[in-house]
């Protein structure tokens, strides 16, 4: 063998040794990414307890406000009111007129939400053709690059008044607004989600159950929908967290009326809309400014509860599906 025959192999091994110093560079690039993002959020969560923490230790602010006077009613001599009005005379800072509206908004918004992205996700997956596919698909997914102010606009505008006159709702922005319009981004979420759930569904399944003589429809809601359930119940935890934690739409269409009922046709508050409200113009170092980080944490734990409680639900469908040892 000459060292013209030896020659052409030199480029391949430089080739193959740039090759390899362009993926080790673009793993570690993909650590220092994921590393920042962790920081990042872990230096959120250290903000938010530091500027929280007066409302359990400091003196000054207890005598203002008291972590049980968070969640305790006002006597008026009279009877015991739960109110949020911190900048009144007296100050009050009953935080479950605003956990009752959360929960309102949220509520409605999932109604709605999740029946509509779960059936449109099947038919997606099973029954519409390719064509059919190709659009309604990304046309729900373009849902999510809406901003949310300008969903909230629309439920200003236009949804509460179709609203109020086809439920005769005695206030113009309540919680049935707010949640129909917190749906439009609830669906994208839930919608691919599910979809891709469906999708993921081996096709043998759906073979043997038409072999076994079930119709189409019987397939789908028998077989296929449980198999794809964990998937299904993620997107469905992944919605209430999208909603819980939503500031513009509920800003602009709940009314914000810090009210105590349970009634979806009264003007309500929510904690996010709370927070975006009252922190711009709130005293640094005041009582209020403490309990409103108290409220953004108590948001924060509330979420990772609901994820935690979701992760421990899919876990055991997937255990029960035999998906998972």
């Amino acid at each position: 063998m000459t060292a013209a025959d030896v020659a052409p192999s030199k480029p391949g091994r430089s080739i193959r040794r740039r090759g390899g110093l362009l993926e080790r560079a673009l793993e570690i690039a993909i650590q220092v990414v994921a590393l920042v993002s962790i920081a990042a959020i872990l230096l959120i969560l250290l903000f938010v307890g530091k500027e929280a923490l007066p409302l359990l230790t400091s003196s000054e602010v207890h005598k203002e406000v008291t972590p049980g006077g968070l969640f305790a009613p006002v006597h008026d001599g009279v009877q015991s009111l739960y109110m949020w009005q911190p900048v009144s005379e007296v100050p009050k800072y009953n935080v479950w007129p605003l956990i009752v509206g959360s929960l309102k908004v949220t509520v409605v918004s999932l109604v709605f939400a999740v029946p509509l992205s779960v059936g449109a996700a099947l038919y997606v997956s099973e029954f519409a053709g390719a064509r059919t596919r190709e659009i309604v698909k990304p046309t729900i997914e373009l849902l999510a690059g809406i901003p949310s102010v300008v969903v909230g606009f629309f439920a200003l505008v236009v949804l509460a008044t179709w609203v109020q006159q086809l439920f005769g709702t005695e206030h113009r922005l309540n919680s049935i607004v707010a949640g129909l319009a917190l749906s439009f981004a609830i669906c994208p979420i839930v919608f691919s989600v599910s979809e891709d759930a469906l999708r993921a569904v081996p096709h043998s399944y759906r073979e043997a159950a038409l072999a076994m003589g079930s119709t189409r429809a019987q397939t789908v809601l028998r077989v296929v929908l449980p198999a794809a359930g964990p998937g299904i119940a993620a997107s469905i935890v992944l919605g209430f967290g999208r909603a819980i934690g939503e500031t513009m739409i509920v800003l602009i269409a709940t009314g914000n009326a810090a009210l105590l009922d349970w009634s979806f046709g009264h003007s309500t508050r929510t904690i996010t809309a709370t927070i975006a409200q009252e922190l711009g113009e709130v005293v640094i170092g005041s009582p209020h400014y403490n309990v409103l980080f108290a409220l953004g944490a108590m948001l924060f734990i509330a979420t990772f509860v609901v994820n935690f409680v979701g992760e421990r639900i899919v876990h055991g469908m997937r255990r029960k599906l035999g998906t998972v040892s």
